[in-house]
């Protein structure tokens, strides 16, 4: 039986400053607005023991906007509470979806920035998927880096030229000359910012024509959606268009392009080193300082409205001897089950990716299962994690013949 955490629920604080520098711009312009006490540490790992998973370390969520450049962060965080590691489940590529777009971005990234038979070293490579793809989309030599890289894991024989390092990027592979960098969600998991994209900068040395290539979430949507289930420990740091060309031209590279994509979820950034700071003109998409100030007074607004409304149709479904379950236990879920202090009233925690089938979420000890296992649940509600897979999931139903009311965040 799942027990109910017993975990203070998050809210809304008055605007308070906090006296600290930003580590994106170094102005002392930090307000806090968000707060979350006893949030899971990591929200991927694959746990066999349900007791440790209800007993796993807990942090706190004080997140704050910098008034200056827009950055948003953690301040909170404590480095080395998150757990990186073998055990650090965190691909999407078991999703059609997911890969579908993975595809066609690095076969567009090979082709605009002629990339074909070039040496690409991917920093936070993950799993190997996208790595793989940039292999097919005709790159050259492929490095990543990743301490949760599972290189016995990949089968595909494009990888047999790959090299493979299970470890973080730091100083000591800085030496790796490459003519495109690449780091895909990994930057909103790195507290110094401004230091992380100066040893990536001083790594490039005097080669300009670099290509340096970015993609993370999008914090604009997150404030405007009041999407609560995407702020959690492991991410510390929050960008925006505007506040990630910032990032980039403080740090010595001149930006090329902004754009966004995957259902305007995440920011995509494509860059040059620089000899001069601030280099170029700013782009349109960069002026973005009111809409970003004027999304974090809408989160603030609407957290507690959204997050009682959930609770309180799930809490109903439940005392009616209804079934819910969600789909997707990876960050987003466990934020979810967090915020909601979600206990027997859910079901379990659905999964396409097997190596996570028979786990435990983090956090709250729900079993992760199956899509089949849903024909033994029988579930009235199924909560999909991210409303870009409905289309997906709902397919994966019908397949299975479970009828029920599929509704997404």
């Amino acid at each position: 039986m799942t027990s109910t955490p017993t975990l203070p629920a998050g809210g809304n604080t008055a605007d308070r400053p906090i006296d600290r520098p930003c580590p994106l711009c170094g102005a002392t312009t930090l307000t806090v607005f968000f707060e979350e006490g006893h949030v899971p540490t990591n929200s991927c790992l694959l746990l066999d023991d349900p007791a440790e998973a209800a007993d796993f370390p807990r942090g706190e969520l004080v997140i704050a906007f910098c008034d200056t450049c827009g950055f948003v962060t953690n301040t909170a965080f404590v480095p080395g509470q998150a757990e990186y590691s073998q055990r650090y489940e965190e691909t999407q590529g078991f999703s059609p979806r997911f890969m579908a777009f993975a595809t066609e971005l690095a076969e567009r990234w090979v082709s605009d920035y002629g990339l074909a038979d070039k040496t690409v070293l991917e920093i936070g490579c993950g799993k190997g998927e996208f790595l793989i793809e940039m292999a097919k989309a005709g790159a050259g030599h492929c490095i990543g880096i990743d301490p949760g890289v599972h290189p016995e894991r990949i089968d595909d024989p494009e990888a047999a030229d790959i090299e493979w390092i299970a470890d973080f990027y730091d100083e000591r592979y800085t030496h790796i000359d490459a003519d495109v960098v690449i780091c895909r969600h990994t930057l909103e998991h790195i507290p110094d910012v401004a230091e992380f994209m100066t040893t990536i900068r001083d790594s490039i040395g005097d080669r300009p024509d670099t290509v340096v290539l970015f993609e993370l979430p999008d914090v604009r949507r997150v404030l405007e959606e009041v999407a609560f289930w995407d702020m959690y420990y492991e991410h510390c740091s929050y960008f925006s268009l505007g506040s990630l060309a910032r990032l980039f031209r403080q740090t010595g590279f001149e930006v090329v392009e902004l754009s966004m994509e995957y259902d305007d979820q995440y920011l995509l950034i494509a860059a040059r080193p620089s000899t001069v700071p601030a280099a170029g003109e700013p782009l349109p998409e960069e002026d973005d300082l009111d809409r970003l100030r004027e999304g974090v007074a809408a989160f603030r607004r609407g957290y507690d409205e959204l997050v009682g409304g959930w609770r309180e149709r799930i809490a109903d479904l439940s005392a009616a001897g209804g079934r819910a379950v969600i789909w997707g236990s990876g960050s987003k879920g466990v934020s979810f089950i967090s915020n909601l202090a979600l206990g027997d009233e859910l079901a379990a925690a659905v999964d396409i990716n097997p190596h996570k089938w028979g786990k435990f979420m983090v956090g709250s000890n729900h079993e992760i299962v199956s899509p089949d296992a849903l024909t033994g649940i029988e579930p009235d509600l199924v909560v999909a994690m991210n409303p870009i897979y409905v289309d997906e999931i709902g397919s994966q139903l019908d397949e299975l013949g479970v009828e029920t009311e599929l509704t997404a965040l």
